[in-house]
């Protein structure tokens, strides 16, 4: 079951399984309501997942697909590829991550991986995550600092982040302030790049769709 909001990327997901005589992809699902129902039809073996769609979070989704089957493969497919990312995932119960810069072919291996070990995490740079984890030495964020940056690296101005975030512009204005002191910047881009190399983000997430 492919599970993301942007038509291409679903088309690109559904070539790149039906050159793989191991799966049969069962349906395709834009939102999390359209997810539950899908699931609920088709009891697939693998979900691939994007982590944000348009009525809620695919974590949020991949958690409920968890509680409901033990034994479903869960991977998460996601432009944003950094650690607080990586841990939702492992804390959903998924059984891969995988950023969306990766090639098809890994994310048909992470849904073979899914498949035959549902329970078993895995994702690229799990170790050096785990360390950092376990060691921070870069900025620490609030959550909603972090849902914030996220959407600056999606290119929204302050109006659009307020919105999506059902926010005031004021507090969305602090927030952003008090991301950039964090990450020691003064503008939008020296606050990616802060962030990047802090590994809250992987890079090339600016302006794409996630």
């Amino acid at each position: 079951m492919l599970v993301d909001d942007h038509e291409l990327i679903r088309q690109g997901l559904r070539r790149a399984f039906e050159r793989d005589a191991g799966f049969t992809v069962v349906g395709e699902a834009a939102t999390v309501a359209e997810a539950h129902k899908l699931a609920e039809a088709t009891q697939p073996t693998v979900a691939v997942i994007d982590i944000r769609l348009p009525d809620g979070s695919g974590l949020e989704l991949a958690q409920k697909l968890r509680q409901h089957r033990g034994d479903i493969g869960l991977v998460i497919l996601t432009m944003y590829a950094g650690d607080d990312h990586l841990f939702g995932a492992l804390d959903a119960g998924a059984s891969a991550f995988v950023p969306k810069s990766s090639p098809s072919d890994d994310v048909v291996a992470a849904a073979r991986h899914a498949a035959t070990a549902p329970s078993a995490f895995v994702a690229d740079g799990l170790a050096e995550a785990m360390q950092r984890r376990l060691h921070p030495t870069g900025p620490q964020l609030t959550r909603r600092e972090r849902e914030v940056l996220d959407l600056l690296a999606d290119g929204l101005g302050v109006s659009s982040i307020a919105r999506k975030l059902y926010i005031s512009e004021s507090t969305t204005k602090t927030h952003v302030s008090k991301l950039y002191d964090k990450l020691n910047a003064s503008n939008r881009a020296q606050a990616i790049m802060a962030a990047v190399r802090a590994g809250l983000l992987s890079n090339g997430e600016e302006g794409q769709p996630g």
